[in-house]
């Protein structure tokens, strides 16, 4: 199990509390990271199949600071590690993605994925336990009913708050592929999940049935030229969604104009300038991420050197293009060689959908204010987190005389990456993951 250390660095500003595993080992790499609606929770699930849930601190007169604090909430395993021997194929235990639902009662529901099944799990507390059972003793032994005399009323009575997580729905064999991601409905009773060649329609309450709405499945493999890599439904509309493919290009389809949406209502793509055309252009044009606006209105997408915003209504080229490591145009053929050409970065929104973040190597995360154009690198590490102290923004010099903050693109360590960050849906606080770390960074706290 992980050890759990606290942590003071903070974003703009850092409290945050990290995630830290002492003992690291692939199992500890976190692999998803998760605000639920209401930014009370956070999930992340890693590499050996947990999910670990953390709990805002409640703010007080005396520690009003503490109201940016993230503490444990609850940890359980979400996914075990299985053998399909039908295919001779190992299937493993990380959490792909989680995604939460609105809280609708006490409890809260979050989906997990790995690579082929979907878990819906409901979080719960308990302060109170029955007592006084007339078949039962306390400790649980069944009673003989010949030694029964008297009937008793059963009481609940208190006892330590107890945090329970429990799999309620398993939804498992549809998809042949690895699944890449999931996303909820707006109208909270359906679900799609995406791998490479497939969407899926789930409804949350039948486990033993999806309705396949997109297959992009040739009848020939050989005639493949494109593989989906991620999709969502639009936030507001529960019968929009959106897909993207490793071509670079996003498909708009709606739910109402056919059963099987393998024709898009709206397709956007941006012409390949071919002065720039080179042997990575096909790779790095792939979209890792793609993720509506909280108005609905646009769409963000994460390719391997830019972020882009799309306007639902300019199907032709995007709104803004951001470009997120520029720098590493010329080093494309060693990140080829080392496989970090095929690095997944996810990008997200904050709250209002005025400022985006992605993530980026060396630690670096990337945030760009798309009212002032101005953007920001920052660096989420325990050596340049402490407590209570302003993060200072990072540089990368391309060559030529350095300056005294910056770093130089060939000192950059292509091991340290940040592929998983979230925004909490109200307030100006962000979660980054970097390995077998977790940083909550929040804005000044007076």
């Amino acid at each position: 199990m992980k050890c759990f250390s606290r942590y003071l660095p903070y974003l703009f500003r850092p409290p945050t509390t990290i995630l830290s595993s002492t003992c690291h080992t692939e199992a500890d790499i976190i692999s998803t990271v998760e605000f639920n609606p209401s930014g009370e929770l956070l999930a992340t699930g890693d590499k050996g199949g947990r999910v670990v849930v953390f709990q805002r601190e409640q703010e007080t007169k005396s520690q009003p600071q503490r109201r940016g604090e993230y503490n444990v909430y609850s940890t359980f395993q979400s996914h075990e590690p299985e053998f399909d021997y039908l295919k001779s194929l190992e299937i493993e235990e990380k959490i792909n993605k989680i995604r939460w639902l609105p809280q609708q009662n006490a409890a809260y529901f979050l989906l997990s994925t790995n690579d082929k099944t979907v878990k819906l799990w409901k979080i719960s507390e308990r302060d109170r336990r029955p007592e006084g059972y007339n078949l039962k003793d306390e400790d649980g032994r069944i009673r003989d009913p010949s030694t029964i005399t008297s009937l008793r009323v059963p009481v609940l009575q208190p006892t330590d708050l107890m945090v329970e997580a429990t799999a309620r729905r398993v939804y498992s064999n549809a998809h042949t592929y690895h699944i890449n991601s999931i996303s909820v409905n707006s109208d909270l009773q359906t679900y799609i999940s995406t791998d490479d060649l497939r969407v899926n329609l789930w409804n949350l309450e039948i486990t033993d049935q999806s309705f396949n709405i997109v297959d992009i499945k040739p009848s020939n493999m050989e005639d493949l030229t494109e593989v989906i890599t991620a999709a969502e439904f639009h936030p507001q509309q529960c019968n929009t969604f959106a897909y993207s493919s490793s071509r670079g290009s996003i498909r708009l389809c709606d739910m109402r104009k056919q059963a099987l949406c393998d024709t898009h209502c709206k397709f956007f793509e941006e012409p390949e300038d071919p002065s720039t055309r080179s042997f990575f252009s096909e790779i790095i044009s792939s979209i890792s991420d793609i993720k509506f606006s909280h108005s609905g209105r646009f769409l963000m997408t994460r390719d391997y050197l830019t972020v882009k915003v799309w306007d639902l209504n300019m199907e032709n080229k995007p709104l803004e293009t951001y470009q997120v490591h520029d720098y590493l145009r010329g080093k494309l053929c060693s990140l080829y060689e080392n496989d970090c050409i095929f690095d997944k970065f996810e990008c997200v929104w904050n709250g209002s959908d005025s400022v985006i973040m992605t993530g980026s190597y060396n630690n670096f995360f990337r945030m760009f204010d798309r009212n002032t154009k101005r953007d920001v690198t920052l660096e989420a590490s325990r050596e340049n987190s402490k407590p209570r102290a302003i993060l200072k923004p990072r540089k990368v010099c391309m060559g030529g005389k350095r300056r005294k903050d910056e770093v130089t693109v060939d000192s950059l360590d292509f091991s340290k990456k940040i592929l998983h960050s979230t925004w909490h849906p109200q307030d100006n606080i962000i979660a980054v993951a970097a390995s077998n770390n977790l940083y909550i960074f929040q804005d000044k706290v007076a």
